[in-house]
């Protein structure tokens, strides 16, 4: 695993588990720095702006800036800013997922006009009139793309629903299937990362803790992939799985020892 030019580290499970770095982690991306890897941060959740996990990672010890943190929300932003500038876009996401994506110079609208894309995303205040507002739009034209995918999101103590519930509510309700999903396990975060660290597949390796995303993700982008067992996946869980890893680590400090 020394053979790679750049990284691309998943955050959650992988760098840190809620309020704490994994053991080893902080001086695992310091000392892949020191020997001239380049390293971005991925994630799927739009609950934050990448300025706010740039500082969560620095305070837990690993320099960032918002320039080196790829979120889905980035992602879709500049993918729907290419495709229709000034797109006017209807929303079903919490504020930070707005503010990023009008960043791009994209319109959030009430919903009530006219709507290019409607956006399906992790919103804990989703209800019948926000499921109405999108499935007219959806019917009146407007394309339908998501942030991600993930049909819950985990939290203390188990888990709550997330983007995969609204995506499923809206094409219950207007017979359409999402057209593009930013988010794990799309290359197109893999993509992102790449054109950020000037670097090509098969010099990079994605390290993340879900088979279903992170790994699925790395092998349709063509990068290799590690997966560290400090998240959600268990080495039980490799038994039966259809898509494997390149290495399984005990955790993302195994990176420098195998080094």
């Amino acid at each position: 695993m020394n053979n790679y030019r750049g990284y691309i580290f998943d955050l959650d499970g992988t760098l840190y588990r809620g309020e704490q770095a994994i053991p080893g982690a902080p001086e695992t991306v310091r000392q892949l720095r020191e020997q001239g890897c380049q390293t971005v941060f991925i994630s799927n959740k739009p609950l934050q702006q990448r300025t706010s996990y740039a500082a969560k990672l620095t305070r837990l010890g690993i320099p960032a800036t918002p320039e080196d943190v790829i979120t889905s929300a980035f992602v879709l932003g500049r993918r729907l800013a290419q495709e229709v500038s000034g797109a006017r876009l209807y929303v079903i996401g919490e504020p930070p997922l707005l503010e990023e994506l009008a960043h791009f110079g994209l319109q959030i609208t009430d919903g009530s006009g006219v709507v290019d894309f409607v956006v399906a995303a992790f919103d804990r205040t989703f209800d019948y009139q926000k499921l109405n507002l999108a499935f007219q739009a959806i019917r009146q034209g407007a394309r339908f793309v998501a942030t991600n995918a993930d049909p819950t999101c985990p939290v203390e103590g188990g888990e709550i629903p997330d983007a995969g519930a609204v995506i499923g509510a809206l094409e219950g309700c207007t017979g359409k299937r999402v057209e593009w999903v930013a988010g794990k396990p799309s290359p197109a975060m893999i993509e992102a990362g790449l054109a950020r660290m000037g670097l090509q597949a098969g010099e990079c390796l994605v390290v993340g803790d879900r088979l279903q995303t992170d790994i699925v993700m790395g092998k349709r982008a063509g990068v290799a992939t590690a997966l560290v067992l400090t998240g959600v996946t268990q080495r039980e869980d490799l038994r039966d799985a259809p898509c494997q890893p390149d290495y399984v680590l005990e955790s993302v400090a195994e990176l420098i020892i195998s080094s």
